[in-house]
């Protein structure tokens, strides 16, 4: 061996042996020879200065350990300390040449060493010529010293093992010269062989020298000088011997380990490598390899390169140490000049990063904080592989979408990186431009990602989250970090005039500022489509599957994206049924800016000239060509009427105003059905007291009436005409406008005060609107009454020309009483009057009712109701006692009237 560490070595040694100390033992027992030797060690050991009596000196240690040996409970304590002996025996060796082996005092030291280790009677040395070589005196006396220092009991320790190896493995590396290596080679062979003959090892599951042994083996079997190679050879072949005996099921692998020691030490290094080395101890294997091609004194580069290649052609098995090897390569890159080498050691970064992406991060990112030059070489490397930068990209994508489930084969138990890390690891890898094309692939997925991953970092919680990773520095926004992703990722992918218009607009700080971030998310789809981005199509869609995923805190930024994205034609021309259930499964949601968002995009899907007249649909055989009402919007049309019944007052009105628009594209060649409930829906809403809404409503009943032709005017919707065509009619009568018109003459039958007639409702919704009515039903002359005269004089005419319906006006009149406003209730009060005078005796009796709600309307807050109602229930009562005073001489009854449908 060489003998720099040889001070070390031996005091190990001096620590495996017994430190114990007792007082010593009389002459009793001992032959005369025996008292001679311990006579010479005493005197030895009395000496300050040691002479020249080694020999001597040695051959009495001997004699005593002979006598110890002997003794059943003997202990060279009871004669001499074994340490005092131990020490001065370590100083013999020490003070012997080191150029050359030729002395005999080194050998017989080191004998002496093992007779005071072992317990027992320890196997004298083979003789010259067995099995152990006919290597010198001294190499044999050694093999003898470290097998008897390494049995702790009756089985070898490994944990003294690895103590050895620490010594010999760092002088078998730093030696130029063959002869040393090969020494040291030969030793770690037959030591290894020594412990194959043991069934049983102590401490072997605390060996942790594997890797970095079966490393430093394999880099000396590729070493051109035949003996060094075949000693490593042999010293390998004993530690897979090792691990296949220790480290497996023995039945399953004493078959195929020992036959397949046969098949060469290449071959097997990749075998064991991930089959019975500990993921650290992988990890040792290649920081050898790496150690040696980084070392510009060592010769075993290209050996190195190529054990590396070897290991990692097929697959990364789990390698601990991931932090230290990428921080290691991340210090050596600029060492290595060997070609093949820098590719190696690229190869085993970029493996390291497809694999474990989030430990290679944080370390490169800790590493750059901590220097704080911002090192681009790494990140190079990253992006220089295009299969494996899709890898690491994708693995990013999945760490800003945390929802999302892991890959099945990423490791457990393993560190996970942020979305804000992932967001900045995103953006050093989108610097590099030699990656275009994977990006364009990747950029739906990571812009929605990051679009979405802006709102959800809390400044506090994101920070603190980071620090924990040793990550983020005091002056690092969250979210201005994720917003610098996302404007490098579209600069990246070819829109740097999108980020420049969006930043003239200031829609970059919108983005930053929480309470108008989603501004900021309109502003960038509507430059997505004034720009003509590529992707628009591919981001919609996936941000409608985001939104079918997601729970509610993020939803109101998707349902933002979606509606300003549908304002585009391409992007309207794609919608299906997929994005119908979306939206629609969301109109569940009762929060008023979400529902605001979904009728909107309604709206805007009953603009588009693609969403309402899409190729190969034909035009309706049953009517004039006009916009056509497509599946999807159809799907959508009842949630929006559903609308109408919320709680939440805001979401009402918005609703109406989105009716009313969709009844202005809509015809009713294409959406009969629709328009039909839309009509029985508006009933409520006529009489709503909000004037806003009422407004509305009668607005949206007049833009409906126009749709409809006399000819397609059929039940139920002419059902719900009629039915609502009193109530049209007293509604001239809307008194939540100031301005006031003249009433007609009247006779004394008529109310006393003069109506109030809102201008806006009357002339402009109410009055046109009947004169539809009448037009749809036929009426001609009723309809140049509907648009001259006052409410009295038509509801007089209707009576007369409609007196088959005198009924049903009466039942629309009682339903008028209700009204909030007095004005209608008080018109209401006297059509009723007016009605009930002109029934038949058997119709009469159908209207008990009516009698009751005149005399709760007696009631009525309003004096002028109340009067007209009490005085129209005097009239009648009065008629009523008329009619049985004076019995008629006729047994028939009145004629029925002609009922004009």
């Amino acid at each position: 061996l060489r003998v720099g560490g040889r001070g070390f070595l031996l005091s190990c040694c001096t620590e495996r042996i017994n430190q114990t100390s007792s007082q010593l033992r009389p002459f009793a027992g001992l032959r005369q020879s025996e008292r001679e030797a311990y006579e010479c060690i005493l005197e030895f050991l009395g000496q300050e200065q040691v002479v020249r009596k080694f020999s001597g000196f040695l051959r009495a240690v001997d004699t005593m350990s002979g006598v110890v040996h002997a003794q059943a409970n003997g202990n060279m304590d009871d004669y001499f300390p074994q340490t005092v002996l131990a020490k001065k025996i370590e100083t013999l060796i020490l003070e012997e040449s080191t150029e050359a082996l030729v002395s005999t005092v080194r050998p017989q030291a080191m004998l002496c060493i093992a007779a005071l280790r072992f317990p027992e009677p320890f196997p004298p040395p083979s003789p010259r010529g067995s099995a152990w070589g006919s290597g010198p005196t001294a190499i044999q006396a050694l093999d003898d010293m470290l097998q008897a220092l390494v049995l702790e009991g009756l089985e070898p320790s490994m944990v003294i093992l690895q103590s050895f190896l620490e010594i010999i493995l760092p002088c078998l590396v730093q030696s130029e010269k063959v002869h040393e290596q090969s020494r040291a080679l030969g030793a770690i062979s037959r030591l290894l062989r020594f412990i194959c003959n043991f069934p049983e090892l102590s401490h072997m599951a605390e060996f942790s020298m594997s890797g970095r042994l079966m490393g430093t083996l394999g880099l000396f079997c590729m070493n051109p000088n035949q003996e060094i190679s075949m000693g490593a050879s042999e010293a390998l072949h004993y530690l897979f011997r090792i691990l296949v005996l220790h480290r497996s099921n023995f039945s399953h692998t004493h078959t195929h380990g020992t036959s397949a020691l046969d098949r060469g030490s290449h071959g097997l290094l990749c075998s064991f490598f991930g089959k019975y080395l500990t993921p650290k101890e992988r990890a040792d294997v290649m920081m050898v390899s790496m150690e040696a091609m980084t070392d510009t004194s060592r010769h075993d580069v290209r050996a190195a390169s190529r054990m590396l290649r070897m290991i990692l052609k097929f697959s990364v098995p789990d390698i601990g140490k991931v932090p230290e090897i990428t921080e290691y390569i991340y210090h050596n890159m600029d060492n290595i000049t060997e070609a093949v080498a820098q590719e190696t050691i690229k190869k085993v970064l970029h493996l390291l990063a497809q694999t474990y992406t989030d430990e290679v991060i944080l370390t490169l990112f800790k590493i750059d904080d901590q220097s704080q030059r911002g090192a681009r070489k790494p990140w190079e490397i990253l992006a220089s592989f295009p299969k494996g930068y899709e890898v690491i990209m994708e693995h990013l994508l999945r760490r800003l979408t945390p929802q999302q489930k892991s890959r099945g084969q990423e490791p457990s138990g393993r560190t996970e990186i942020s979305p804000l890390i992932a967001a900045r690891a995103l953006r050093e890898l989108l610097l590099e431009p030699s990656r275009r094309t994977e990006v364009q692939a990747l950029f739906p997925a990571l812009f929605t990602a990051l679009l979405f991953q802006i709102p959800l970092l809390k400044v506090e919680g994101a920070t603190e989250a980071a620090r924990e990773q040793h990550l983020v520095t005091q002056w690092m926004d969250p979210v201005s970090s994720t917003v610098e992703a996302l404007k490098t990722l579209m600069r990246s992918t070819g829109y740097s005039d999108h980020v420049s218009y969006v930043q003239r607009l200031g829609g970059w700080e919108l983005l930053t500022r929480p309470e108008r971030y989603h501004e900021g998310v309109a502003l960038l789809a509507r430059a997505m489509i004034i720009k003509n981005c590529w992707h628009i199509c591919p981001v919609f869609s996936l941000t409608v599957r985001i939104l079918q995923e997601m729970d509610q805190e993020n939803h109101l930024t998707a349902l933002v994206f979606i509606t300003e994205l549908l304002q585009s034609p391409v992007v309207a021309a794609i919608v299906d049924e997929v994005t119908v259930r979306t939206l629609a499964s969301w109109f569940q949601c009762e929060e008023l800016a979400s529902v605001k968002l979904l009728l909107r995009a309604v709206e805007i899907l009953a603009r588009h000239e693609h969403t309402v007249s899409r190729p190969g649909r034909g035009r309706d055989p049953r009517g004039p060509g006009g916009p056509e009402c497509p599946v999807q919007l159809r799907a959508l049309q009842p949630y929006v009427l559903n609308c109408c019944y919320s709680a939440d007052g805001g979401i009402v009105a918005e609703t109406l105003q989105v009716l009313r628009g969709l009844v202005e594209q809509l015809s009713w060649q294409h959406a009969a059905a629709f328009l039909t409930q839309l009509a029985f829906t508006l009933g409520p809403f006529l009489e709503e007291e909000a004037e806003s809404l009422r407004l509305t409503a009668f607005e949206i009943y007049g833009a409906l009436l126009a749709k409809v032709s006399r000819r397609l005017l059929v039940f139920p919707l002419r059902h719900q005409v009629l039915n609502l065509l009193v109530l049209l009619v007293l509604h001239l009568q809307d008194a939540n406008v100031s301005r006031t018109v003249e009433s007609c003459g009247c006779d004394t039958s008529f109310p006393s005060s003069a109506p109030v007639v809102p201008a806006s409702l009357s002339l402009q919704i109410a009055r046109p609107a009947l004169c539809r009515t009448a037009t749809l039903m036929g009426w001609s002359k009723l309809k140049a009454i509907f648009a001259e005269k006052d409410v009295w004089t038509i509801l007089r005419a209707l009576l007369k020309w409609e007196e088959g319906k005198a009924l049903w006006f009466l039942k629309q009149s009682v339903m008028l009483f209700k009204s909030p406003q007095a004005p209608i209730r008080q018109a209401a009060v006297w059509f009723a009057g007016q009605v009930i005078q002109t029934l038949s005796e058997e119709e009469a009796r159908e209207v008990e009712e009516t009698h009751a709600a005149l005399k709760h309307m007696q009631e009525d807050p309003d004096p002028a109701v109340s009067c007209l109602a009490a005085q129209t229930s005097y009239v009648l009562e009065a008629k009523e006692k008329m009619k049985v005073t004076t019995p008629s001489s006729c047994f028939c009854c009145r004629k029925p009237r002609k009922a004009r449908f």
